[in-house]
């Protein structure tokens, strides 16, 4: 035999047994470095709002809806899913985008809307802005802000119509953890 086709024979051999060995080496480096790539503290930064929740306007004792927020994707992502006692549905996908270093949410609703907002974790609440464009062609400012606040989440809604220069009040929501017993 000569060198040349041991060496072609010993290639063979290498390739063949990295093909067999690629799917699981794959998946191993896909969860080692999934698991570890949402697990630094700024990621868990939001995790204050993740819950079975009954949801009111400050201040009223009815009921206006019940949100679960729940951390999927190996904690990566916050995913709400908000049904209104008027039966309008919405769900959110909030992440931590780690390149960027900012936090993006992106809400969408059974009526066709979509919103994205975005923005960082300071002075202990989120706060994640942006531009809804609405159906009749105009730019809105939106503003919303989530703290914890004893056990429940309180999320405060502004909006402005003139570039930011002035904000309104939107909506002002309290989430307090669902009561046991209810579905």
């Amino acid at each position: 035999m000569s060198d040349l086709f041991k060496a072609a024979i010993l290639s063979l051999v290498v390739f063949v047994a990295a093909v067999e060995r690629a799917p699981t080496l794959r998946a191993f480096s896909a969860q080692a470095s999934t698991a570890a790539s949402c697990s630094a503290p700024e990621y868990r930064r939001f995790d204050f709002w993740a819950g079975d929740w009954d949801v009111f306007e400050v201040g009223s004792p009815v009921k206006s809806a019940h949100a679960r927020v729940d951390r999927e994707l190996e904690g990566c992502v916050l995913h709400e899913r908000y049904e209104g006692a008027n039966g309008a549905k919405g769900q959110s996908f909030t992440i931590y985008d780690a390149s960027r270093k900012v936090w993006h949410q992106t809400w969408v609703t059974d009526r066709g809307e979509l919103l994205v907002i975005e923005g960082q974790f300071q002075d202990g609440e989120m706060v994640l802005s942006g531009i809804e464009q609405m159906r009749d062609g105009k730019a809105k400012h939106v503003r919303g802000t989530w703290k914890s606040v004893k056990g429940e989440v309180r999320e405060t809604a502004v909006t402005s119509i003139d570039g930011g220069e002035t904000w309104q009040p939107w909506f002002d929501l309290i989430f307090r953890p669902r009561a046991k017993g209810r579905t």
